[in-house]
């Protein structure tokens, strides 16, 4: 072992080929213009994990995320995060935020959606309920065609991406297994409930 890496553990790209052994997924290295990512599959879906970089003037920030396009035939949207003294102002402000019934996950996260009995039903689940409340920090969404998503494009028409982001690299393999068991399970859920089909979204990352 090198240094550099007792001083400060296992590299990215170290993590996450372990990471995509254990999904049975592959891990991409990056080069100068693409960072490092791991695609993996669920079903029909893809789902793929990388970093991107926003520059704040003489800043940047780092962001992990996990994406998975798939086709909604109803539209159903949700966004949940965990709750802070932004979400706690948002909602003094007329935020929408939606009680699913389950007293703890309704304390720890603001849920909002665009249907509130789907998004009753679906947070019944308890193990999405598990899953989401096993992440220390999540931001966990849809977002639609009319979002500038894969490449700076937008996605086809009726296809949505379930999305999630957090600030800094997730270097840790049984945090991304758990995420990845979200996705896996929430895009089963999702097909059960009618919001989201088996069909190819036709997009690659």
């Amino acid at each position: 072992m090198s240094f550099f890496q007792k001083l400060f553990g296992p590299s990215r790209d170290e993590i996450w080929k372990q990471f995509a052994a254990v999904v049975g997924g592959s891990f991409n290295e990056g080069g100068f213009w693409n960072g490092s990512k791991v695609e993996a599959t669920h079903g029909q879906w893809a789902v793929t994990l990388d970093t991107y970089t926003v520059s704040t003037g003489k800043t940047s920030v780092t962001y992990t995320r996990m994406r998975a396009p798939y086709v909604n035939p109803d539209g159903f949207h949700f966004n949940v995060y965990r709750q802070g003294f932004f979400s706690n102002l948002g909602k003094k402000l007329g935020m929408q935020d939606v009680t699913v019934g389950y007293s703890q996950f309704d304390d720890d996260f603001i849920i909002k959606g665009n249907d509130e009995w789907k998004l009753r039903r679906l947070f019944a689940n308890e193990k999405i309920r598990d899953l989401i409340s096993a992440q220390p920090d999540i931001h966990f969404s849809v977002r639609d065609d009319e979002e500038k998503i894969w490449g700076g494009r937008n996605l086809p028409l009726g296809v949505n991406e379930l999305y999630f982001q957090v600030v800094g690299v997730i270097k840790n393999v049984d945090r991304l297994k758990l995420l990845y068991d979200l996705f896996s399970e929430t895009l089963d859920e999702l097909c059960q409930m009618g919001s989201a089909n088996e069909n190819n979204p036709g997009v690659k990352p």
